[in-house]
């Protein structure tokens, strides 16, 4: 059983689908496509930067989901066929494309709209994001609970036994890595973001990104997905579109993701667009299920059904 997991924020880099606009149509309708959509060049910023323009959140996540689609739609012309997907935050709308739930525009218009309110959030209420190493979850739990009289901090991205992103207010989420540490962490990194991604301080996007999916015409998926907030596969058009808006003040719950995949069967992940975020996560989550990512032109060609 082959699964496809698709990359969020942070995977982003300039160039990502240059190599695969030149070579191929497809990716050429797609990008013209979606420039029509947004209203902006998205090819332009996505190849040639500047990366100030294109680590704009607003911008970030549109080169992101379009940069997946198209490497999706070009697998399956080989003859890949995913029987399982899920995506780590932004992730999951390409792999609600992918699964069948909603076409391409209809779920860029969503994309535009959920980097522009999380970029707003995040301008109205800064706030910051930590990755804590080497703590376990319970732990980096209460550390958070403790934190929380010096401002809003809660666990947002539980990516790999021994990483998880912790975020909500500057004040909070420094006061956790002070704790963090003294409990033992192996390290705390604070993340260049621009704002407090899956906490309550991303609640100003909740009802405007809420309104836009209630409109949009969700079906029936062709294959389960495993959204990030329940960590928990459904073919439940309402329950997908539900997890879409919690996914916003909620945690990425990724290491249970894979490993429902890995129970329901999935043998070979892929990790579908730009980087290898998702690659070194499965590795640290069960390294018996390869993980190959493909993103560029040259993985494509590599690409050969096991």
């Amino acid at each position: 059983m082959l699964a496809f997991v698709f990359p969020g924020q942070g995977s982003q880099q300039i160039g990502m689908g240059a190599d695969l606009f030149e070579a191929n149509d497809l990716a050429r309708t797609f990008y013209d496509r979606a420039n029509e959509v947004l209203g902006f060049d998205l090819q332009k910023i996505s190849f040639e930067g500047p990366e100030e323009t294109l680590k704009q959140t607003r911008v970030t996540q549109p080169a992101l989901f379009v940069h997946s689609v198209i490497v999706d739609r070009l697998l399956k012309q080989k003859g890949f066929q995913p029987e399982i997907v899920a995506g780590h935050s932004l992730g999951e709308y390409s792999a609600v494309v992918s699964a069948g739930v909603l076409n391409f525009e209809d779920a860029l218009r969503l994309v535009k709209l959920r980097g522009e309110l999380m970029q707003h959030a995040g301008e109205k209420q800064p706030g910051a994001m930590a990755a804590v190493i080497g703590l376990p979850e319970e732990a980096v739990q209460e550390v958070c609970d403790e934190a929380s009289s010096a401002g809003v901090v809660v666990p947002a991205n539980f990516n790999s036994p021994a990483q998880i992103v912790i975020s909500g207010s500057a004040e909070g989420v420094h006061r956790a890595m002070e704790l963090a540490k003294a409990r033992g962490a192996k390290r705390t990194v604070e993340l260049v973001v621009s704002g407090a991604f899956h906490s309550p301080l991303m609640a100003d996007a909740v009802e405007e990104l809420r309104a836009a999916l209630e409109k949009s015409d969700f079906r029936i998926p062709k294959i389960p997905i495993v959204p990030n907030v329940t960590a928990q596969a459904t073919s439940d058009p309402q329950e997908i579109r539900l997890q879409l808006v919690r996914q916003l003040t909620r945690p990425v719950r990724w290491v249970e993701s894979v490993r429902a995949m890995i129970a329901k069967g999935t043998v070979r992940f892929y990790e579908v667009g730009a980087g290898r975020v998702l690659t070194g996560l499965i590795k640290r989550i069960d390294r018996r299920v390869p993980c190959t990512p493909v993103g560029t032109l040259q993985d494509l060609e590599k690409a050969v059904l096991p």
